[in-house]
């Protein structure tokens, strides 16, 4: 039963009226939230919400009318689920049941000692709204079943092929309802998100569909660039770059505010994305394209130099992990042994878990290409890389204290590759 107070009945109720993107999470902090989504046509936006599904006690209402709802909820209790339905003055269009929910980051405490696991989901390249990205899609939720996934990352071409409205339609919002109702999504753009829209000027469907923070309210160094971020969620630490539309130089403002960013963060992890992976011999050379050689070559001595755990990237449709590395910015013909700090699988019950201590420098990266969200290519190997896979899948990263695991799984929810971090 859904609880639709006397205040949400006032009002004009408009015929016909349609949800017709969302609801989806964004900018998700231990005491607040943005619920976004879009109708048919102009009205005024509310929330309700509470701990009960059949008592949603609170209430948000827009100030405006329009299509394009954009509603944060602020105050509230940190690591608590709470339910929530949205519609108009005139009341309740959807919601109000136990599917509808989100849950508050938790403490950096309760995850730093070990209390409170955390589950991220990661996608690549898998905007295409194809039968391939529905596949990955079933083959995690199979995987994960009833946890609940506390927040999940998108690596770039987010939108095929062009970065229009109808395309992140199609292979975003009607691909997974099930999951942008519950947990936050935090998006890096890619080329292909790109074609529609200007990193300069912050315009284009990616930046009007997406609202990540700019000025540091979930953690972090402020941006003041929906292009580049960063946020923190319990003892992790989060950066998302721009390699393709922002400046890419040791002086530019991205890579400037980068070292003051990862030089203020006191998390236990640092977890990076962006869109285009600096080490890859898949559909994609990391030898030959240049926003992946300036990557590697300006962007990964800031990042090791502030013990970066791991950098997830896409753009070349290929899973492929490298071993724990540092020091390699040339060309894969110039990679050798030395810069391996370990040279095993990161495997507990093979070669062992990578080891890295909790305050050091160039103590090692994980480097990872997770691009077959929605189509797998031919990958050959790069030397950097432990292993490369043409299949189809995402990644799946959980966190318990000082403990990282990372597993690939395919659409079948099968783990094709996994390792583990932990910091001494």
């Amino acid at each position: 039963m859904t609880v639709i107070y006397p205040e949400a009945k006032q009002g004009t109720v408009i015929e016909n009226l349609q949800i017709v993107r969302g609801p989806y999470l964004q900018q998700g902090t231990s005491s607040s939230i943005i619920i976004r989504w879009a109708t048919n046509a102009p009205v005024q936006g509310v929330v309700w919400y509470g701990t009960d599904p059949d008592r949603l006690c609170f209430k948000h209402q827009e100030t405006t009318i329009t299509s394009d709802h954009i509603v944060e909820l602020s105050g509230l209790t940190k690591d608590t689920k709470y339910y929530y339905a949205i519609g108009t003055v005139a009341g309740i269009q959807i919601g109000g049941t136990e599917d509808y929910f989100f849950v508050t980051a938790p403490s950096q405490e309760s995850v730093s000692v070990g209390l409170r696991p955390i589950r991220i989901w990661v996608l690549g390249d898998a905007g295409r709204g194809n039968d391939v990205a529905a596949s990955v899609r079933d083959g995690y939720l199979k995987f994960t079943q009833t946890r609940h996934t506390d927040l999940w990352l998108m690596l770039g071409d987010n939108a095929y092929d062009t970065g229009t409205y109808e395309e992140y339609q199609r292979g975003i919002f009607d691909m997974y309802p099930q999951v942008l109702r519950s947990s936050v999504l935090w998006t890096a753009i890619g080329n292909h998100d790109a074609r529609c829209a200007n990193s300069q000027l912050q315009t284009g469907p990616y930046y009007e569909l997406f609202s990540p923070p700019t000025r540091g309210k979930a953690g972090g160094v402020p941006s003041f660039s929906a292009a580049y971020y960063s946020f923190d969620y319990g003892n992790i630490h989060f950066i998302c770059l721009d390699s393709y539309g922002s400046d890419r130089s040791s002086s530019g403002r991205m890579l400037n505010w980068l070292a003051d960013d990862l030089a203020a963060s006191r998390q236990d992890w640092k977890v990076a994305f962006w869109h285009h992976p600096p080490y890859t011999k898949g559909s994609h050379d990391s030898d030959t394209e240049i926003e992946l050689i300036e990557m590697r070559e300006v962007v990964l001595p800031i990042v090791e130099e502030a013990n970066v755990d791991i950098v997830m990237c896409g753009h070349s449709h290929s899973y492929e992990r490298s071993y724990l590395i540092n020091g390699h910015y040339g060309s894969s013909d110039s990679f050798d042994e030395q810069m391996k700090k370990d040279g095993g699988s990161g495997r507990e019950d093979e070669s062992g878990v990578y080891q890295k201590p909790l305050l050091a420098s160039h103590a090692g990266t994980v480097y990872i290409v997770a691009g077959t969200s929605a189509l797998a290519d031919h990958v050959s190997p790069h030397p950097a890389m432990y292993t490369s896979l043409s299949i189809p899948g995402s990644l799946v990263l959980d966190v318990q204290g000082k403990r990282l695991d990372v597993k690939f799984i395919d659409c079948h929810g099968q783990v094709n590759d996994y390792f583990t971090i932990k910091k001494q």
